[in-house]
């Protein structure tokens, strides 16, 4: 009976043969690359497409994420404006899905926050700049044109701010009398009026101009102070009283 083929039995050049181990992909040990520049040289010395990288490690754990953060920014033209997209508008893009889409809006919430905690509890007036900080992380980036309302008191301390109405591209309906109904409910004794222009230019126009007439004659007869009318762009923010306008 013929003994079974063993190892020993093949040739030393058999018994060598291993399979080729599958070629490393390109993107290797970048993520470990990136974290120790991130640690090394600081945050801010990464650019925007590297920053949103590290972002997307949290809940993308494997593969390469460098073309998604890049794609990202061509979509939506700059990192604030990936996190200042709605989380549907996230979702159109190939690759983000629902933990990714809710992991944006996340640091865009702690950012928005983040600047609203500079602005309270103290005098709105006197710390102009963090206000100017605040209504454009808010508003800078939103789709749609926003209006709101900070609402005052005699201190000029932040009561509320509120989002009396949202519209469309280029128009967002107000009603005056809602404004001085709502500073009363309130007890408010100014008010700086906000809204957005989606296109970018924070240059009032000549609606934006009649809409702030209409609402200081509103609330003149109440006794309640317009302190400014703020115009948000992702090019700045216009300033009526900056402007004369007011």
């Amino acid at each position: 009976m013929a003994r079974p083929f063993s190892v020993e039995d093949a040739s030393p050049q058999a018994q060598l043969w291993r399979p080729a181990p599958a070629p490393k992909p390109h993107y290797a040990g970048h993520r470990e690359r990136l974290r120790e520049r991130a640690v090394a040289g600081g945050l801010a010395a990464l650019p925007d497409y590297e920053v949103l990288e590290l972002l997307l490690f949290r809940t993308i754990p494997r593969g390469d994420v460098k073309p998604l953060a890049k794609q990202l920014l061509a979509r939506f033209g700059s990192l604030g404006g990936v996190l200042g997209a709605t989380a549907d508008e996230l979702r159109t893009v190939a690759g983000v899905g629902e933990a990714v889409a809710l992991d944006l809006k996340l640091q865009h919430e702690i950012s928005l926050r983040t600047a609203r905690e500079q602005v309270v509890r103290r005098p709105v007036i006197s710390s102009w700049a963090a206000l100017l900080a605040y209504v454009k992380t808010a508003l800078a980036h939103e789709a749609r044109e926003q209006f709101r309302v900070l609402f005052l008191d005699k201190k000029n301390q932040l009561i509320a701010d509120e989002v009396m109405n949202r519209g469309t591209v280029d128009h967002a309906p107000v009603y005056p009398r809602e404004v001085a109904r709502r500073a009363l409910e309130l007890s408010a004794s100014a008010l700086i009026l906000v809204h957005n222009h989606p296109s970018g230019d924070p240059t009032p126009s000549s609606a934006d101009v009649d809409m702030t007439r209409q609402i200081v004659e509103a609330v003149r007869p109440l006794r309640i102070a317009i302190h400014d009318h703020l115009v948000v762009g992702r090019d700045g923010v216009a300033s009526f009283k900056a402007l004369g306008l007011m």
